[in-house]
């Protein structure tokens, strides 16, 4: 098959983009270097590995997030619908069973008739053709020179860190207990509480505890969204029970009270077996994590199956060198479209929601068509517009939120009321672009 769209690399934003670009009537031909070559991060072969969290968010659309998710699924992604398939209870959060979430889009895609999925590392851009770039935030070596020599811009970078994993029988239910912050939802989070005593001595083994050597630690930049919870701490004693062990809307049933700090575990896989800590990404020792971890009431026993991790990703300076139709700004170019973390976008959803532009776009060029720029009051569209025309002297990788959105017309007050407002308003917008563009609308 003689493609119409080659796509480097498989994550979220690659599969993404081959399935928007195939539906859309374009040959794809898909890379993904897994198994042939590996990364610190993967631990399958399966396309669209989730390898920090399980979680993707907020699910309501007064979120930001939320938003972006019905956006998605009103333009049939695949991304959406493989963890619409895949959920697991979370709350007021689409959560997901990562490998029945990642088995999905892998069989879906291999399945599909006008995609060739090839198993090889790309070391360089195709010099013709339309390309879509999304090799991931650890893009290195030869293709990451290709890169910059295309781009003509110097990569920045920041540092990634994910949450280990404990089983389910580990944890200790005399002490811990189910709810969901100011029960809301379902009790689907494990609530482990603390008195000051316990926080103090936790905290203490913390700041104290021995992290993991990575090169060029000292310049390291730590995107504030996936911060290592050890260097939270360090902020102060108080920053996490401010964060991501803030005790509010939470009522310890065997005391009836409010705790100093709780650390609450989400589900990480269907069957409820396995349990992620979080916000406790983290770059600690494995010992040290094991010792510090073990200090949380419930979890003295805590059987951890996965540490967590730390690991370098690299972003493209997006304003400098991207539009936002994730295209190259060179008209010479402008072939070339980049997708994923690699745009300066932060997040599972964000990820994939640029490879849902990027792979419309692609098809849009085959075709002779005008690449499509969502509209600026929806969430593909701030996002979008936050990588190709920020005007930050210092660009920053970024998860949608509504500081990237236009201000509504009239001052609402009520922070849940003014998400529903601008939601409503972005999804009308969004359904005038779909008129505009039928072409997009999901196959009945």
């Amino acid at each position: 098959m003689m493609p119409d769209v080659t796509i480097i690399g498989a994550g979220l934003a690659g599969a993404e983009a081959a399935w928007q670009a195939a539906r859309l009537g374009s040959r794809v031909r898909l890379y993904e270097m897994r198994p042939v070559n590996t990364d610190p991060a993967h631990h399958s072969a399966l396309l669209a590995e989730l390898v920090c969290s399980n979680s993707l968010r907020a699910a309501g659309p007064e979120n930001a997030v939320g938003l972006l998710k019905e956006e998605m699924r009103r333009l049939d992604s695949l991304i959406m619908a493989a963890a619409d398939a895949a959920r697991v209870p979370a709350g007021g959060a689409l959560a997901v069973d990562r490998n029945i979430f990642a088995q999905i889009v892998t069989d879906r895609l291999t399945s599909y008739p006008d995609v060739e999925i090839i198993r090889q590392e790309v070391q360089e851009i195709p010099q013709t053709g339309v390309v879509i770039v999304a090799s991931g935030p650890l893009t290195s070596g030869a293709l990451a020179d290709s890169i910059a020599q295309r781009t003509g811009s110097q990569y920045l970078h920041f540092f990634d860190a994910a949450a280990p994993i404990v089983t389910r029988e580990s944890i200790d239910f005399a002490k811990a207990f189910w709810a969901s912050r100011y029960d809301k939802g379902d009790a689907d989070y494990v609530n482990c509480p603390m008195t000051l005593p316990e926080y103090e001595a936790f905290y203490q083994a913390l700041v104290e505890a021995e992290v993991q050597v990575t090169k060029d630690v000292d310049k390291t930049v730590v995107f504030e969204g996936c911060m290592p919870i050890e260097v939270m701490a360090k902020r102060g004693p108080k920053t996490l029970t401010f964060g991501p062990l803030k005790p509010v809307g939470l009522t310890d049933p065997r005391t009836n009270q409010r705790s100093w700090a709780v650390v609450q575990l989400r589900k990480e896989n269907q069957a409820g077996t396995l349990f992620n800590l979080v916000g406790f990404q983290t770059n600690l020792k494995w010992g040290e994590q094991q010792r510090v971890f073990r200090l949380i009431p419930g979890l003295e026993q805590a059987e951890f199956v996965r540490f967590g991790v730390m690991h370098r990703n690299s972003f493209l300076n997006g304003p400098k060198v991207l539009r936002p139709t994730f295209q190259m700004q060179d008209q010479e170019l402008s072939n070339i479209l980049f997708a994923g973390q690699i745009t300066g976008v932060e997040g599972y959803l964000e990820s994939a929601a640029s490879g849902l532009i990027a792979g419309i776009n692609a098809t849009q060029i085959v075709q002779n068509h005008n690449p499509i720029q969502f509209p600026v009051e929806t969430a593909l569209g701030a996002l979008s517009h936050h990588v190709g025309c920020s005007t930050s002297a210092d660009f920053q990788p970024m998860n949608v939120n509504w500081g990237l959105f236009p201000p509504l017309s009239e001052r609402v007050k009520a922070k849940r009321e003014r998400g529903l407002k601008l939601a409503e308003r972005a999804l009308d917008s969004l359904e005038q672009s779909l008129t505009q563009n039928p072409d997009l609308r999901p196959k009945v």
